[in-house]
């Protein structure tokens, strides 16, 4: 007898993350496809059951296929996860506008993408810019996932924890019974501006961290200690950034969203953000670039994709908006700008850290 509760699932981006998420609910027996542009990925998830560019050693089942047609991966689904990087997220959302389904609002949609992309008045929040371009069904019923959720550790079962975020309560559980499994532990919240500010901004603190975790090694002045009061700084620094976005719920920030993830996106060795900061400093990663700007649209030059350097220019631009005090996400800023030297940056930066509670202007 079929069974009634296993889904049609899309999931658009075959990268780490969505590939992981794809295995998670393959194993719970649902229907899954996934798109991505590389036809190289997509053959080999149809032919191997792999996907060694992204999760070298990790084995898909049976029932996850792949598509190089994003109409075909969108259609006919019972619920849509966009994995895309933020930098190409509007444009896939552009694209499957027209497909009838999304027209009817059919597929509940969920975002595992983290970041924040230029919305139709400046930065914005993903879940926002999104939802002025999708049919208003969508509009407060977009599901937002996050948490400190390493692919490769999910895609190998690692006990996990994540929140579903809507404003849209039912939307909420709805991805978090799916989602849920034996690895993963799935949390609601209508927090969605504050799990989404979360998501985003860990990655700027996290540049910070991979900054000073390698000046460690060249300089006697900073320390296990020195890294942990940057941790507790980055942690106010997104909580005040999500006040001046809107959050009403503080106790997102002392949660999985919050303060799980940024510890893991900051102290784990899959963290690309971190890997970047260390690279700044060991490798001189940003010779190659003018500024910020530069180093953005050649991004790809990178080998991989740090979030937190795309997220770091917006930030500087909500920091000028709301009139906000953020240290460590200015320094960030003024290094990836070329303004200043990472060592020169992060000792002014410490002298200055900001551990006020109040979001006071």
């Amino acid at each position: 007898m079929e069974n009634i509760n296993l889904k049609k699932i899309g999931i658009i981006n075959a990268g780490a993350w969505g590939t992981a998420v794809a295995k998670v609910l393959g194993g719970l027996g649902h229907d899954v496809e996934i798109w991505d542009f590389m036809k190289d990925v997509v053959e080999e998830i149809n032919t191997k059951h792999s996907n060694s560019r992204y999760l070298l050693g990790v084995s898909l089942t049976g029932n996850i296929r792949a598509s190089e047609d994003l109409q075909q991966v969108v259609s006919g689904k019972d619920f849509l996860i966009i994995a895309t990087p933020s930098l190409y997220i509007l444009d896939i959302v552009k694209k499957i506008v027209p497909v009838s389904d999304i027209m009817e609002g059919k597929p509940t949609i969920g975002i595992l993408t983290k970041g924040f992309i230029q919305g139709q008045n400046g930065p914005a929040l993903i879940t926002k810019a999104m939802e002025d371009y999708l049919p208003g069904f969508y509009k407060d019923n977009l599901v937002y996932i996050s948490g400190p959720s390493h692919a490769e550790e999910v895609a190998r079962g690692k006990l996990t924890g994540l929140i579903s975020a809507s404003r849209n309560g039912m939307n909420s559980i709805r991805f978090r019974e799916l989602l849920s499994g034996s690895n993963l532990m799935v949390y609601s919240s209508f927090d969605i501006i504050g799990v989404q500010t979360c998501g985003a901004m860990k990655n700027v603190i996290a540049v910070a961290y991979g900054i000073l975790d390698a000046l460690m090694e060249i300089s006697e002045n900073f320390g296990d200690n020195t890294e942990s009061m940057l941790l507790a700084a980055g942690l106010n620094e997104i909580q005040l950034l999500g006040k001046a976005l809107g959050s009403e719920y503080p106790e997102t920030f002392t949660s999985l969203a919050g303060v799980g993830d940024l510890d893991v996106t900051c102290r784990s060795k899959y963290g690309r953000n971190r890997k970047f900061g260390r690279e700044v400093v060991n490798d001189r990663k940003l010779d190659e670039f003018s500024d910020i700007d530069d180093l953005i649209t050649n991004i790809n030059r990178i080998g991989y994709l740090p979030e937190g350097v795309v997220a770091t220019r917006f930030v500087k631009q909500l920091i000028k908006q709301h009139k906000l005090k953020l240290p460590i996400a200015e320094s960030v800023y003024r290094i990836l700008n070329k303004e200043e030297q990472p060592l020169e940056a992060v000792q002014e930066m410490v002298k200055n850290l900001n551990m006020q509670s109040s979001s006071k202007k």
